[in-house]
């Protein structure tokens, strides 16, 4: 079951015809998806560089790091026994649509960061939630125990944000939530896991 809080945070479902278009592709969709958890973990490790003295964030991005990197070798494993070769694929451009809007400076860089970050976890879970019963077992149920990882990434991502504000930051997150509403609803040429709808 998708947990009501992200369905409240997202502005939007998948639309159908992104999910049509994963579910002809799968060897896209998996090579994708093991690049996303590779990025995220990425992510993560470069945030603990940049924000060094922050302890409680060094903390969570320390043990949400591991878990992505977890989730890249669980994938990469799945490929593997289905015949599918690991490689580097170009991103959609979804995350750039909402780190564009990221302030410059801090410590609003900081906060917009993390809200951008709660969103690509959110979205990443509702995708998989939506996906799980139309894909084999072995897959579907693969798809199914990620739910609660990155339903927990969302939440601590936005618990990051509100603890480093120096005010509320509902606005911010209004703001962005129709920033990924609109990336979510514009066409896109290349099929990705967090592409937007499919062109044609």
């Amino acid at each position: 079951m998708l947990i009501p809080e992200i369905e409240a945070f997202l502005q939007c479902q998948t639309p159908q015809s992104w999910l049509e278009c994963a579910l002809d592709q799968p060897e896209l969709l998996l090579l994708d998806h093991a690049n996303c958890e590779k990025k995220a973990a990425g992510t993560a490790l470069s945030l603990m560089f940049r924000y060094a003295e922050r302890e409680e964030l060094q903390q969570y991005l320390s043990r949400l790091a591991r878990e992505e990197l977890r989730h890249f070798e669980q994938v990469t494993a799945l490929m593997k026994k289905r015949g599918i070769r690991y490689r580097q694929l170009s991103a959609s451009s979804y995350a750039q649509r909402l780190q564009k809007h990221i302030a410059k400076q801090e410590p609003e860089k900081l906060i917009d960061t993390l809200i951008v970050l709660a969103f690509i976890e959110a979205r990443s879970c509702e995708r998989f939630y939506r996906l799980a019963p139309h894909l084999d077992d072995e897959l579907g149920r693969f798809y199914t125990s990620l739910l609660k990882s990155e339903s927990r990434h969302f939440e601590g991502y936005l618990r990051m944000a509100k603890l480093y504000a120096k005010q509320p930051i509902d606005q911010r997150i209004a703001f962005f939530a129709e920033v990924e509403r609109e990336a979510i609803l514009t066409e896109d040429a290349e099929f990705r896991f967090h592409s937007g709808v499919p062109q044609g």
